[in-house]
């Protein structure tokens, strides 16, 4: 059980989202016109970036905008807060026994699918078993992580996930949605697959499909409704309606003309054009992911990523904030550290690191490494020189983050020379073989709240896991590996403390920045609110909230629903 975490994967992306770093306030006449009441109804619309392939929560991990409609469309049994803590959901409870080998399930009284149908732990354990033999279709690490699982279903209410060994995390994989086994039943994952449910999704969620718009034998939109059964507090917009675009032009264009309410993506070169809309609300949060530095600390032609001085020093010598200005306008987040800082887990008293040059060059030159030569100057320490490597994926804004980076470091008389490397094999040529020196990559957290950083960090997974800078500290290791077993929430968090304490200390990583995500809504939709994303899906955990109010300044038109 402790190798899994299947959603731990390391991605190099070929471009960032970038956006604002705090959520905007409205811009326009609203605010000056008095408080806006909500308005139960109205149809919400939405700029979709992409194209429909199939909505089902078990087949649209790559494709975005269908996670985005399934988000809205389809359940699970967990759901997460701004903090990554997960809470019921479809689930009246869930009960760890206290070895944390068993977690105890009741489902809420009286739910229904969107057909009208009892929703029941049948579905559940339906749900389980496609999990279980979705090879080909689901994750392999995530099919084999739940083949270890067993479920007994007690009643209709109840049930029990039974683990091979404690696991603190499970609960983060209940948050799977939930298809319907009296839809389903006896089909396959390939037959599911290859179904007209896709087109038709009967799910749990708030809003219920309602049909699509088909222009010239191309999928473009689609209508979804308000379904209230299994919400306490029904959502007030009636309708919500979905526009596929082929690009954020025109989707941003969309809006211009008044075709959409909201548009699922603001990149940077829009940004400028999106802030100055008068009647554009744009939102911000912080995306899963975090850039680093990896430094290969078992190499022994390179004795000094073993000293922790040397490390300090690297990132003291590093300007990420002017890197972060430079390349992305500003529009990213310094990070300081491998937990995201608005996780539960997360130690708010560690130090923020400054670039400080002048203080990363003494710490050079206290362990023993000197600037020798004229015409390019080199610090050594007896025959051994500071220089190395650093690999990147072979993209333009990698080769400009490097290049940053290699600049910074140039001026601390540290040699580096860059080497670029298909993104495509990095992983298998460079990462999986230890086979680099230092290496610039991008670490993708989706849909994993807990921040569980077992995989990358923990000594045993040096060798064949993921640890690539096979790191190796006991105490780091021990913290982490009693994190994932101990069913204290105030002791998990003590020892993921701990764990951020030894890695600012030790540093075997370099932290460099979070990317965020923009989202664009048009105040006459208000309730809005966007925090930390686990996905980009996540912008619809309010939308029970969110409201249509009639614009009322003089000359504004109210924009068109379709």
């Amino acid at each position: 059980m402790k190798k899994y975490r299947w959603q731990l994967l390391i991605l190099f992306l070929t471009g960032l989202v970038v956006g604002t770093l705090l959520i905007l306030e409205k811009r326009g006449g609203i605010g000056q016109l008095g408080t806006p009441q909500p308005v139960s109804g109205g149809v919400y619309t939405e700029a979709l970036i992409g194209s429909l392939s199939r909505l089902n929560p078990l087949l649209d991990s790559s494709n975005q905008v269908d996670r985005d409609v399934d988000r809205l469309i389809f359940s699970g049994l967990v759901k997460f807060d701004s903090r990554g803590m997960p809470e019921p959901d479809l689930a009246e409870s869930i009960r760890p026994s206290q070895d944390g080998m068993i977690y105890n399930v009741t489902l809420r009284d009286k739910l229904t699918w969107h057909d009208g149908e009892p929703l029941t732990t049948a579905d559940i354990a339906f749900t389980v078993s496609l999990l279980q033999s979705g090879d080909g279709y689901i994750s392999s690490d995530l099919v084999a992580f739940w083949k270890e699982i067993k479920l007994v279903v007690l009643d209709d209410l109840n049930m029990q996930f039974i683990l091979p060994d404690a696991f603190a995390p499970f609960q983060d994989y209940l948050a799977f949605g939930i298809l319907p086994n009296h839809l389903l039943s006896g089909k396959s994952i390939k037959e599911i697959a290859d179904s007209g449910f896709n087109l038709e999704p009967v799910g749990s969620g708030p809003y219920q499909f309602s049909e699509l718009t088909v222009e010239n034998d191309v999928i473009t939109g689609l209508t979804l409704k308000a379904f209230t059964k299994n919400s306490t507090s029904g959502p007030f917009l009636e309708e919500i309606y979905f526009r596929y675009y082929a690009d954020a032009k025109s989707a941003y264009q969309a809006y211009v003309d008044k075709y959409v309410q909201g548009i699922s993506e603001i990149p940077d070169e829009m940004l400028a054009s999106a802030l100055n809309n008068q009647n554009l609300s744009v939102y911000t949060g912080r995306l899963p992911q975090i850039s680093m530095v990896l430094f290969n600390l078992n190499d022994p032609a390179l004795p000094f990523f073993q000293d922790a001085s040397i490390r300090r020093a690297l990132l003291l010598g590093l300007n990420r904030q002017r890197l972060v200005n430079d390349l992305f306008n500003g529009q990213a987040i310094v990070a300081n550290g491998v937990i995201f800082p608005d996780s539960w887990a997360y130690l708010d008293t560690m130090p923020t690191v400054e670039y400080d040059p002048d203080q990363a060059a003494m710490l050079l030159k206290e362990a023993g490494y000197v600037i020798t030569g004229d015409t390019n100057p080199v610090r050594m320490k007896e025959d051994v020189a500071l220089r190395f490597v650093l690999d990147y994926p072979d993209d333009d804004l990698h080769r400009m983050i490097a290049e940053s980076i290699q600049s910074d470091w140039k001026k601390l008389s540290i040699d580096v020379m860059l080497e670029a490397v298909p993104a495509d094999i990095f992983v298998k040529d460079k990462l999986t073989p230890r086979a680099f020196q230092a290496a610039l990559v991008d670490l993708n957290l989706s849909r994993t709240p807990d921040p569980d950083p077992y995989p990358f960090w923990d000594s045993s997974q040096a060798t064949t896991g993921q640890n690539y800078s096979q790191w190796n500290n006991r105490l780091a290791s021990d913290s982490i590996e009693q994190a994932r077993v101990t069913m204290d929430f105030a002791e998990r968090t003590r020892l993921y403390h701990n764990f951020q304490a030894i890695f600012e200390q030790e540093l075997p990583s370099l932290p460099l920045y979070y990317p965020v995500y923009n989202y664009g809504v048009d105040s006459v939709i208000q309730g809005v609110s966007l925090g930390p994303l686990m996905d980009t899906s996540d912008r619809f955990a309010t939308v029970s909230k969110w409201y249509m109010t009639a614009r009322r300044a003089q000359g504004t038109e109210t924009p068109a629903s379709k």
